[in-house]
């Protein structure tokens, strides 16, 4: 069997990672194509090496622009290695232009498409994620889902109980694979308790108003906990674009992953935007607080240690004030977020 694997950001790689493993230690052909569509080393480069991903087959070298322009440059590049590498099924991942747009280019070549976390649902169409996940899972034949609440989205939108597979998170399978390594990364002189700050989100950072707001918020959790803060190329754009005064933020470069692992785990709470981190925060048993009204993740919240904040500053400043005096939410692991996703997803694939 012939398996082609789509790659396009940072967390696909993190998902992609135990997948490609499990196939190949069952000896199966694999083609592994990047999209290109993050270009920045400390956002996707490093990730072949830290995770052991192999170098890619083709890179479509796609980069930057509008969602439509990514959506066309993806899928005129990668029709023509679909037609020469002639896969028996692609798998694409997570909820990214890219993902969708392998995925329509495989729906009317007739190429049968996995979904790696298929299922999750914000039911906030104003996020872009969320027409992705739900073209992609309309259209794919095989739905991997991470959480028992992505199969009950899916039945509810009507498709076949057979395409359906509850196999548990793989962005887990590589949490856990390098959780040695980051335990030994030094705190290169970081405080014994501060929070970790993500926010790259364009409904966060590309508004004025909105940015200053939520930097504003953070300003004053900095007066009771200093603040690290890796920031997206986006917003530090966006930072500078709007003339916002953040010395007292300390900002650096984002974080490979083994390093920002390390800074998750040794967080005293970590406020955030994105969806990945919701669920590693979850499996770490650290506090976060998430800068959203929504969630497609909402196992973290049910189950996990997340909160839902949106942009409300007091109930920021209140659950940031139980997470400092050691009240804050605890919470469990989901079922089957145990590293051995990408086993299971082989094993279904190869039974085929």
């Amino acid at each position: 069997m012939h398996i082609l694997h789509v790659v396009g950001a940072r967390p696909n790689f993190m998902k992609a990672a135990p997948v490609l493993r499990a196939l190949a230690g069952r000896g199966a052909r694999q083609t592994l194509v990047h999209t290109g569509q993050h270009y920045d080393r400390n956002m996707s480069d490093v990730f072949f090496t830290q995770l052991a991903i192999p170098e890619p087959d083709f890179n479509l070298g796609v980069g930057s622009g509008s969602h439509a322009q990514q959506t066309a440059q993806v899928m005129t590049a990668f029709e023509p290695v679909v037609l020469e590498t002639k896969p028996d099924v692609v798998l694409v991942y997570g909820d990214v232009n890219s993902t969708m747009a392998a995925t329509l280019v495989c729906s009317k070549l007739l190429v049968r498409i996995g979904h790696v976390e298929a299922g999750l649902r914000s039911f906030d169409r104003t996020m872009p994620e969320e027409i992705n996940r739900m073209v992609t899972d309309r259209l794919a034949d095989l739905l991997f889902t991470p959480s028992e609440d992505g199969d009950f989205n899916l039945a509810n939108e009507g498709v076949p109980p057979e395409k359906i597979h509850f196999v548990g998170n793989v962005m887990i399978d590589s949490l856990v694979q390098l959780l040695p390594a980051a335990m030994k990364v030094s705190r290169n002189g970081l405080p014994e308790r501060y929070a970790l700050v993500t926010l790259h989100r364009p409904s966060n950072v590309d508004d004025s108003e909105s940015l200053q707001s939520i930097l504003a918020s953070l300003l004053e959790v900095s007066e009771r906990m200093p603040i690290v803060f890796p920031a997206h190329p986006r917003t530090r754009q966006r930072i500078a674009d709007f003339g916002i005064n953040v010395e007292k933020l300390h900002l650096v470069e984002p974080a490979p992953y083994i390093e920002f692992l390390a800074l998750q785990r040794g967080a005293t709470v970590v406020i955030t935007d994105s969806g990945g981190i919701q669920e590693e925060t979850t499996y770490l048993g650290v506090p976060c607080l998430t800068l959203r009204s929504n969630t497609e993740r909402p196992v973290t919240v049910t189950m996990g240690t997340n909160i839902l904040v949106g942009q409300d500053r007091k109930k920021l400043s209140s659950e940031l004030m139980k997470i400092y005096e050691g009240k804050g939410k605890t919470g469990t692991i989901p079922p089957l977020w145990d590293g051995y996703t990408g086993e299971r997803i082989a094993d279904i694939l190869l039974s085929l």
